[in-house]
């Protein structure tokens, strides 16, 4: 398993234990699954979304390598930007994460189909990103102090906006940070 996960996730990783019998955690767009492997390798369940089948087939494979992932690991392809079609609807996850996504009508549902107390770990590019590098795309860049306002009705436990370094000391990247509590019911640190 890749070492290059969010430091994040780390950080919060009791959190995520503490739900871990409540639910799984989608990795929505996962890419190559660097973060939710991590926590199916601590035996959490997760669940990787993308709309990548080459990406999820990656994540396939890392979890056949792995002893500790199996069962409680399901792929998950879907095309989230559907025009008038929620694929999260009715759904329920006890956390949700979300790296070097945006696509802002997804928001609503995100914060919907987390259960009460369930986490919610978002990471990705603001409009300072386009002076750095890609994304230049405004569409997939926040703007300064609107991911904590997704969450501001949520108990934010970690927020941070600004310039941080690249993993592997490739250069520098603008993003934006949130780790929020969803209200009606804590997620308790083991």
């Amino acid at each position: 398993m890749s070492s290059n996960y969010s430091p994040l996730l780390d950080q919060f990783l009791p959190y995520f234990e503490s739900l871990a019998g409540r639910g799984s955690i989608l990795d929505l767009a996962c890419g190559t699954g660097r973060n939710g492997l991590l926590l199916a390798s601590r035996g959490i369940p997760v669940v990787f979304a993308d709309f990548n089948v080459a990406s999820l087939e990656r994540v396939q494979q890392s979890l056949d390598g792995s002893s500790d992932s199996g069962d409680q690991a399901p792929l998950w392809q879907v095309d989230m930007e559907q025009a008038n079609i929620n694929p999260l609807e009715g759904k329920t996850f006890a956390g949700i994460m979300v790296f070097n996504y945006l696509h802002r009508p997804l928001m609503d549902s995100i914060k919907q189909a987390i259960c009460p107390g369930g986490i919610v770990v978002y990471e990705t590019f603001t409009v300072d990103q386009a002076q750095l590098g890609r994304p230049k795309n405004p569409d997939f860049l926040l703007q300064h102090g609107e991911l904590k306002r997704y969450f501001s009705q949520w108990k934010i436990l970690h927020w941070h906006e600004g310039i941080v370094d690249k993993p592997g000391g490739k250069g520098h990247s603008a993003r934006a940070q949130v780790v929020a509590i969803k209200p009606g019911g804590e997620a308790t640190k083991s």
